[in-house]
C-alpha cells in the first residue's frame, strides 16, 4: 500500500477514481440518461451508502453480543465451565468485544464473512446454497404483483367512478390489509388441506411457489396497483391532458406516451423498496411454507444464536436495500428528465 503525498491510496489515486467515475457518466449519457450524473454525485452517494452499511454492521453486531453469550449454547449438555471456557477461548469470545469487533470488519473487507458455528461450514457456502431458493420466491412474487397490480392499478385510475372499478377496488383492499402470514395459512387450509391442489411447504417442484409467491406478493401488488391509481388520477386532471384532448389527439396515445410515463414516477421508489422487501425480507413467508430460503435461514440462525450467519444475512439485506434506493435515484431521470439529481450538488 503506497502513502505517498500523505494519501493512503498514493497520489494518483484520486484522478484514477475521477477517471472511471466519468466513464461510468459517460457510459449512462450514451445510454440515453438526459440528467448529468456527474463523478460527484456517485461518489457521494457510494460514500453515504459505505457508510449506512457499517452502521448496519456496527448495530447488529453489538445488539447479538448483548443478547447472551453463544458459548452456553455451543456447549455439549453436561458441560462444566471448563469445557465453557474452552469454546470461549477456541471461538475468540473470551476477547474484548472491541477486538472481535476489529477483526470482523477485518475479515469484511477481505470478504470472509467467517464460520458458522452451528453448521461448521464457511457462511458463504451457506449462503450460497440458499440464495437461489430466495431469488427464485422473490422473482416469483414480483412476477404476480407486477402482473396483477400495475393493471388494476391503471384500469382503476381511468375508470374512477365507475362499475368496473368498484369491482376491483375490493382486491387491493384485501391484498393490503391481509397478513403475510394469514393469506399462507388460509391458502395452505384451503389448496393443501381441503382441495389438496397444491403441496403445503418445501420446495419440491413448481407447484410449490405458487401459494408463497402469491403470499409474498399480494401486499406489494396492492400498493403498485394503489400508488399508481393515485398517480393516474393526479396526471388526468392536469393542464396537459386537457389541451392534448382540446388538439383531438387520442386519449389512448395521451395515456401511453405521457400519462403512464409520468404516473409512473413515485412508482419507481415504490418498486425499488418493494423489491428489496422481496428479496431480503421473505423471513414470514419462508417460515409458514417452510421454504428453505434465506428467510428460514435467518430465524434458525437467531434461534441458535449463530452470529456470523445473522451478521451475514443483515449485511446482505442491508446492501439490497441500499443499492435499490440508489438505483431508484438513477432511474428517475429516464422517466422523467426534468430530474436534474446533479443539480444537488454545489
Amino acid at each position: 500500500m503506497c502513502l505517498e503525498g500523505g494519501s493512503i491510496f498514493g497520489s494518483d489515486a484520486s484522478p484514477l477514481i475521477l477517471d472511471a467515475l466519468r466513464s461510468i457518466a459517460g457510459f449512462w449519457q450514451k445510454k440515453g440518461f438526459t440528467a448529468p450524473y456527474m463523478p460527484g454525485y456517485l461518489l457521494r452517494r457510494t460514500v453515504q451508502s459505505l457508510f449506512a452499511v457499517w452502521g448496519v454492521i456496527t448495530l447488529v453486531f453489538l445488539i447479538l453480543q448483548l443478547s447472551g453469550d453463544p458459548a452456553l449454547l455451543l456447549a455439549p449438555q453436561g458441560a462444566t465451565a471448563k469445557d465453557i471456557a474452552l469454546i470461549r477461548s477456541q471461538f475468540g469470545f473470551d476477547r474484548p468485544m472491541i477486538i472481535q469487533y476489529a477483526d470482523y470488519l477485518w475479515k469484511l473487507i477481505r470478504f470472509d464473512l467467517g464460520t458458522s458455528f452451528v453448521q461448521d461450514l464457511p457462511v458463504i457456502e451457506i449462503i450460497r446454497a440458499r440464495l437461489p431458493y430466495t431469488i427464485y420466491l422473490a422473482s416469483a412474487s414480483l412476477l404476480v404483483a407486477l402482473c396483477v397490480g400495475l393493471p388494476v392499478g391503471i384500469i382503476t385510475g381511468v375508470y374512477r367512478g365507475k362499475p368496473i372499478e368498484r369491482m376491483l377496488m375490493p382486491i387491493v383492499l384485501v391484498g393490503q390489509s391481509m397478513p403475510t402470514f394469514w393469506t399462507g395459512i388460509l391458502m395452505i387450509m384451503l389448496f393443501a388441506i381441503t382441495l389438496g391442489a397444491l403441496p403445503p411447504s418445501g420446495a419440491e417442484g413448481p407447484s410449490s411457489v405458487i401459494m408463497p409467491a402469491v403470499s409474498l406478493g399480494a401486499l406489494s401488488m396492492a400498493t403498485f396497483a394503489r400508488i399508481l391509481r393515485t398517480s393516474i388520477i393526479e396526471e388526468l386532471s392536469k393542464d396537459y391532458v386537457r389541451a392534448a384532448k382540446a388538439k383531438g389527439i387520442s386519449f389512448s396515445k395521451v395515456l401511453s406516451r405521457h400519462v403512464l410515463r409520468n404516473a409512473s414516477i413515485p412508482l419507481i421508489t415504490i418498486g425499488a423498496l418493494e423489491l428489496a422487501m422481496l428479496l431480503a425480507g421473505a423471513v414470514i413467508v419462508e417460515t409458514v411454507f417452510a421454504w428453505p430460503g434465506l428467510g428460514q435461514l435467518a430465524v434458525q440462525a437467531i434461534e441458535a444464536r449463530d452470529f456470523p450467519v445473522v451478521q451475514a444475512l443483515v449485511l446482505l439485506g442491508s446492501m439490497v436495500y441500499i443499492f435499490m434506493n440508489f438505483l431508484a435515484d438513477i432511474l428517475y431521470s429516464v422517466v422523467d428528465p426534468r430530474i436534474k439529481l446533479e443539480g444537488r450538488e454545489s
